[in-house]
């Protein structure tokens, strides 16, 4: 596999496409919403993306319900056609002539794998991966001039993306190829079942997390009902990221000791017992201890 272009590491040249609008049947819950690594998980693979992409699009059922992305938000105008609708609309939405695809449940996503598959697209109009003897179509790319052959697609209810591949020019990416670059094929495992997303859960914080102690006093305490809570943090894990997890874990804390800015009025914050902080993108470290108390007690 040949060395990544570095105008492909970030590029303002293909936008990426997150599909959130399945069913999530066999998970029970709304995939998008799941906490993954102190956020919620589409939050999580649009951080991921952001890194490398200018452009991000999300492409949603109608009326599903999301937190505040900075992505271009679109909705399916029929809920629940597959992921051939999901693909179509994004593909509408997006401005650029070359799109990665991805689904929200795909924690793992490989930028040098995407810049790769993106690499691969000059003289094609769909790459996408082959694995376990699988095409991959939620971890592809496809120009827009596919969205016609998209749209009979719909119209003829062929919900399956695969049925695009023969009538387009389409590199099919090996196995071994992938491998090269991803030799456990992380990047291509999606969430499923409750079972699934325990296990990328255990997976994520043997490779990424980092843990933090939080210490909770006065009126945050008794709300709580709890002194201590430990949290499990992406590395490099900012404020703003610890609120929100904090958030997530112990929601009677919203509105009253914590709000979508971080702490509200009245209350701060003290990391290891050193110095208050109040700034949302302080980066916070491994075996960090954060104090949370009202502010007239930090003096």
């Amino acid at each position: 596999m040949r060395e990544i272009p570095e105008s492909h590491r970030t590029t303002t040249d293909a936008s990426a496409v997150v599909l959130v609008g399945g069913k999530s049947s066999r998970m029970g819950r709304a995939k998008a919403l799941l906490p993954f690594a102190g956020e919620p998980l589409i939050v999580h693979v649009l951080r991921s993306l952001k890194k490398m992409f200018a452009e991000t699009v999300v492409v949603a059922a109608p009326n599903q319900e999301l937190p505040e992305l900075t992505a271009v938000l679109v909705r399916d105008q029929v809920a629940h056609q597959g992921p051939v609708s999901g693909i179509y609309h994004g593909l509408k939405a997006a401005t650029k002539e070359v799109c990665f695809v991805t689904s929200c449940d795909a924690p793992f996503l490989n930028l040098q794998l995407i810049a790769e598959l993106l690499a691969q697209i000059s003289d094609c109009d769909v790459v996408v991966p082959y694995w376990q003897e699988r095409y991959q179509p939620l971890h592809a790319v496809y120009r827009t001039s596919v969205l016609p052959l998209l749209k009979d697609q719909l119209e003829r209810s062929e919900l399956r993306p695969i049925f695009l591949y023969d009538k387009v020019r389409t590199r099919k990416i090996p196995e071994q190829e992938i491998r090269r670059l991803d030799p456990e094929g992380l990047s291509l495992l999606n969430m499923n079942s409750p079972a699934e997303y325990e296990a990328a859960l255990e997976l994520w914080k043997e490779r990424n997390c980092i843990s933090v102690c939080i210490e909770l006093f006065g009126v945050a305490r008794l709300l709580a009902k709890t002194q201590f809570v430990s949290l499990d943090l992406a590395q490099e894990a900012t404020l703003a990221q610890v609120f929100s997890a904090l958030a997530a874990k112990l929601p009677v804390l919203v509105g009253r000791v914590i709000n979508s800015d971080g702490l509200v009025s009245g209350y701060t914050c003290n990391i290891n017992g050193l110095a208050f902080v109040r700034t949302p993108h302080t980066k916070i470290s491994s075996g960090d201890k954060i104090f949370i108390l009202s502010a007239d007690a930090g003096g």
